[in-house]
């Protein structure tokens, strides 16, 4: 395993839904784009609607970031996590709080990791691809394609948990409860995310759900690195709402 101050690691997680509410709502350009972009995943049991209910979300030319949680261990005298989230209906202010707090981040210190579950391969490119769906130029700390391997600041539980294994996929929710940490009790999972979006238009459990996952992955790298688990008490949570 990379050896990592824990210290240096910046916890990230992200909540995305698709970019309409469904597929009829879509204009009809985009709806043949999704059919095809997913023509070969159909079955004779699934439309081509169903398949954008459950599968756009996750799809970053369909969907949209609705928060970004960060957090970060502070240096008292027990472990504690400060937890910034930014959540809102306009994604271009999302990623730019996101960005902003980024560069000042890269201010202060150079040798700070992204840390997370499944970052390398979701959250991160997924940021990057967002990004740039919104006019932003990617950022140098996050242009992972022109780094050489050794030079990502990336710390990822998923691909510790593999240990080289590329077929296995151990969720968060899963490998909190094999490393016998304490998970919050949550009335809702990642694919439930779009449901309370779109449904009932609740912005601040999404976030709240965004923000614990946090914590959770930080106690898995303290685990990892057999250090005393945070508890809700050394919990401080920032939220920025962002524009309706």
């Amino acid at each position: 395993m990379q050896q990592v101050n824990p210290h240096d690691i910046i916890f990230i997680d992200i909540e995305t839904v698709s970019a309409y509410a469904g597929f009829a709502e879509m204009p009809e350009a985009w709806q043949h784009n999704w059919e095809e972009k997913i023509k070969h995943l159909l079955t004779p049991e699934i439309s081509a609607a169903d398949f954008y209910e459950q599968r756009a979300g996750v799809m970053a030319e369909f969907s949209k970031i609705v928060c970004i949680s960060m957090g970060y261990l502070m240096r008292e005298e027990h472990l504690k996590i400060r937890v910034k989230s930014f959540y809102g209906h306009q994604e271009s202010d999302i990623l730019k709080s996101f960005l902003e707090t980024m560069r000042k981040i890269e201010q202060n210190s150079r040798s700070w990791h992204f840390g997370g579950h499944n970052i390398k391969e979701f959250d991160i490119p997924f940021i990057c691809r967002r990004l740039l769906a919104n006019g932003f130029v990617i950022p140098d700390f996050l242009d992972f394609q022109n780094m050489k391997p050794w030079e990502t600041n990336i710390v990822d539980s998923f691909q510790y948990w593999k240990f080289g294994d590329y077929k296995n996929f151990t969720s968060l929710k899963l490998l909190a409860a094999v490393l016998n940490i304490p998970s919050p009790k949550e009335d809702m999972d990642g694919s439930k995310v779009g449901g309370v979006y779109w449904k009932e238009n609740d912005l601040e459990r999404i976030a709240s759900y965004c923000q614990k996952d946090v914590v959770t992955v930080a106690n898995v790298f303290l685990r990892f690195n057999d250090l005393p688990l945070l508890h809700d008490d050394d919990v401080e949570l920032v939220v920025e709402k962002g524009s309706a």
